[in-house]
């Protein structure tokens, strides 16, 4: 029987943890939105959403402006 999600343990970070893990996300992206350059209004967004079994890592995080953030996200 074939299993959907594996057993594979997710990296979720505390609050001090991530906080530290996204200021070196933003620092790796040059303090620009990844997707149209802008440097306000920057997030860290989830490639993969943590309610998909998504990790607080590195590979997993990207930065995005607010706008492109919420295009990712239909909120906008």
């Amino acid at each position: 029987m074939s299993s959907v999600y594996r057993n594979v343990p997710r990296v979720r970070l505390n609050s001090i943890a991530y906080e530290s893990l996204r200021q070196q996300v933003l620092r790796r992206d040059g303090w620009r939105c990844q997707s149209c350059s802008a440097m306000s209004n920057l997030e860290v967004h989830h490639q993969v959403f943590r309610s998909h079994l998504g990790n607080d890592s590195k590979e997993n995080l990207i930065t995005l402006c607010a706008i492109c953030h919420g295009v990712k996200h239909a909120r906008i």
